[in-house]
């Protein structure tokens, strides 16, 4: 399950770009928090705490329980705007969150079992298509990483949605095909025996 991380906040008195520049100025990024069928609320976060937050992995995946004023929501950050030169954070847009919130959020594949996978053991190459997966689940159910085994996996093989097992409550938000994931790609040293082998055929049959 997703890491809830605190988060000390201060209070806009108003949106605006001026506002927000004289936030940016004093060393601190504007945000608002939206969603729950509630007002949003212009909140102003540190920079520098918040891009330590920011820079850590899974970033959209963690909830933050944001404290403004003595009262605490939990939102999940939907996203940031930065700048085009720098890169410096902007602003960021923070959801409203409760356990009845059902999402759909980008998730971390991480691959396991490589040294099962025949392909691999033969030298070839994991190519990976999808670095996340896009999931529906309950907001506090948020898994940290999706599993994907490459367990039996042989060169030129496809490793698809269909074979890998999400945590229980997460499904896949695209659910009309059965999308690739990864593939297991033959090294050159392979693919050249294989021409080798084909033109020694051919050779034979002519």
């Amino acid at each position: 399950m997703t890491e809830v991380i605190a988060l000390a906040a201060e209070p806009r008195a108003r949106a605006g770009k001026g506002t927000a520049r004289q936030a940016r100025r004093d060393g601190r990024v504007p945000a608002v928090i939206y969603g729950g069928k509630q007002a949003p609320v212009m909140i102003s976060l540190n920079a520098l705490a918040f891009g330590k937050i920011l820079h850590q992995p899974g970033f959209f995946t963690h909830l933050f329980d944001v404290t403004v004023d003595g009262s605490t929501e939990r939102v999940l950050p939907r996203d940031v705007q930065f700048h085009p030169v720098t890169d410096v954070p902007l602003h960021v847009d923070f959801l409203r969150v409760s356990k009845d919130t059902t999402i759909s959020v980008a998730v971390p594949c991480e691959f396991v079992d490589q040294d099962k996978s025949p392909g691999l053991k033969r030298g070839g190459v994991l190519n990976i298509v999808r670095h996340e997966l896009e999931v529906t689940c309950a907001a506090d159910n948020i898994p940290d990483h999706i599993t994907v085994s490459c367990a039996n996996f042989d060169v030129n093989d496809s490793i698809h949605i269909s074979s890998v097992t999400l945590p229980a409550g997460v499904t896949s938000t695209i659910t009309d095909r059965d999308f690739t994931i990864a593939t297991i790609v033959a090294p050159s040293g392979l693919k050249a025996e294989a021409a080798e082998s084909e033109g020694g055929e051919a050779a034979a049959e002519g």
